[in-house]
């Protein structure tokens, strides 16, 4: 994970999971609209999980 990832998933978490696929960006998308600590959290977990 680099350093513009975590920086665009604090800004904007959405568009740092872009390559992760759809399901990844509909769930930080969601979660991002309850609340923007919720998506940054998720966009987190999604970027370190090395699996995807």
């Amino acid at each position: 994970m680099s350093i513009w990832r975590v920086i665009l998933s604090v800004l904007f978490p959405p568009l740092a999971v872009y390559d992760r696929g759809c399901g990844s960006i509909l769930i930080v998308l969601i979660l991002t609209l309850l609340g923007w600590v919720p998506g940054v959290i998720a966009a987190l977990i999604v970027l370190n999980n090395p699996k995807s």
